[in-house]
């Protein structure tokens, strides 16, 4: 299956529907079936400690998969997330961006899944895991007529 959104428009179609943050992210690769993107970490994604908060995280993983159901399915595709699980493997380093690799591993009809692995800007260890499942809304609806 190939894009419905290449990076350009899919970095466009963001700033559009999230204008309050999608300074925050950067996509930096895609793929068919991988995104990688970025996010820009600032003192707001900081908790006490100095490392990346676990809502932070959650975005970043979050984002990247509904990016990547997106990509492919184009501008029309309402998903919500309707299961999330994250493994918190590491202390993200609070003065770095954080990196997700993310693979959508199925795109039906009614659900898309997607894992992501995060890392530190530049280490070699991931930080956090997410796997990620969202709900598609039936071709033709309403709510697949976002965009």
């Amino acid at each position: 299956m190939s894009l419905a959104l290449n990076k350009e428009e899919l970095s466009q179609y963001l700033a559009q529907v999230f204008p309050q943050v999608h300074q925050d992210f950067v996509v930096e690769d895609l793929t068919e079936d991988t995104i990688t993107m970025r996010l820009v970490v600032e003192d707001r994604h900081l908790r006490p400690g100095g490392t990346v908060s676990g809502p932070s995280m959650f975005a970043l993983a979050d984002v990247c998969v509904y990016s990547m159901v997106l990509a492919r399915k184009g501008r029309q595709s309402l998903a919500v997330t309707t299961n999330s699980s994250m493994d918190f493997l590491r202390k993200p380093e609070g003065g770095t961006d954080l990196i997700a690799h993310c693979r959508l591993l199925k795109l039906g009809r009614s659900l898309a899944v997607g894992d992501v692995l995060m890392y530190s800007d530049g280490a070699e260890a991931p930080c956090a895991r997410a796997s990620m499942t969202y709900s598609l809304p039936p071709e033709g609806s309403a709510a697949a007529a976002f965009g």
